[in-house]
């Protein structure tokens, strides 16, 4: 009986089966199914509703800004809450420079740990090492902020921006005074801040590349560096390319750590050890003290840029770390 049924027809006729739509939904004629379903479709659906709404009351608040600055509100260089004056361009440099900075730290750390934890370290130390790692994305961000004032800041403006100044202070780079607090400090706090995202997601793609290249290349003679160099590398690239990206949205938004550190002056300079501000940190600083409708919708369309450029980087990152993981399988076991 079963049998004719699935097949749709008399026995010794041509075999039909039905459609897995059609499957399917028999299966959810049990009004708990259906309920089930609709519960947890809702439940995804208010993911993408909580962006859209976000997305939504910024621009609104930031209404005003928008109407009076246009688009040379990206452009302007004045921020004066006396005259309603506002541009968000210093932000906007402090937050690009200061995630590079980190990114140009962190990215060659947190590689060379992602491949020693997947390719050379012995099994035991793995586990051990790659729990250190993580653990330093559990750490406070106020915690890190902390120790940039006592013990980072002191450090750069004593030892380490003397020693880059004497030897490279003919580049505009490490020109001005030695003062701990700058850009260089916060591009550093945020590279130790980035190192464990980066250094997980890029553990995690090297080991979905398959076993078969790894083999193939060393019997063909390769050392495990000429392996990790032409097999392993080669076929991850977009998924740690997808790994740095999460990093530098993790970077964009940082707040609290890099607002003790980075001197909060709202300015452009070429130089490493000038302060400088974020759009993060401007918001977290100014945002109680803004008592006009201006101030505050300045503020408002800082934090919507803010918000469009790390979800589009964050969006970018998954979709790259989602095209390695639909390659053919084959991992470590």
């Amino acid at each position: 009986m079963e049998n004719t049924l699935n097949s749709g027809s008399v026995s010794g006729g041509p075999v039909q089966r039905r459609p897995r739509w059609f499957a399917r939904r028999g299966r959810d004629v049990n009004p708990g199914d259906r309920l089930f379903r609709a519960a947890t479709a809702l439940m995804a659906l208010s993911v993408l509703a909580t962006l859209l709404l976000m997305a939504w009351e910024m621009y609104g608040a930031s209404a005003a800004s928008i109407e009076k600055f246009g688009w040379d509100f990206l452009t302007g260089r004045n921020w004066d809450p006396v005259r309603d004056d506002f541009g968000a361009l210093p932000f906007i440099y402090g937050t690009v420079v200061s995630s590079l900075l980190a990114l140009l730290i962190a990215v060659p750390i947190s590689l060379g740990v992602a491949v020693f934890l997947s390719e050379l370290a012995p099994s035991w130390l793995r586990a051990p090492v790659g729990f250190l790692v993580e653990l330093l994305a559990a750490v406070p961000s106020v915690v890190y902020g902390l120790w940039g004032i006592f013990a980072l800041a002191p450090f750069l403006r004593n030892v380490v921006e003397p020693f880059l100044a004497k030897y490279l202070g003919f580049l505009p780079l490490f020109a001005g005074p030695h003062q701990g607090f700058g850009m260089l400090a916060g591009g550093v706090v945020l590279a130790i801040m980035i190192i464990p995202t980066i250094a997980s997601v890029s553990r995690e793609v090297l080991k979905a590349v398959p076993v078969t290249l790894r083999e193939g290349a060393l019997a063909l003679g390769a050392t495990r560096w000429e392996t990790v160099r032409t097999a392993v590398l080669p076929y991850a690239k977009s998924g740690l390319l997808g790994a740095v990206l999460l990093g530098l949205g993790r970077a964009l938004g940082e707040t609290m750590a890099i607002t003790m550190v980075i001197g909060n002056r709202a300015e452009i300079s070429a130089s490493l050890f000038a302060p400088s501000y974020t759009m993060a940190s401007v918001i977290a600083n100014e945002f109680t003290e803004a008592t006009g409708d201006v101030y505050l919708a300045a503020l408002a369309e800082i934090g919507l840029l803010l918000f469009v450029v790390t979800l589009t980087l964050n969006i970018l990152a998954r979709l790259l770390v989602w095209r390695v993981g639909r390659m053919p399988k084959g991992a470590h076991a």
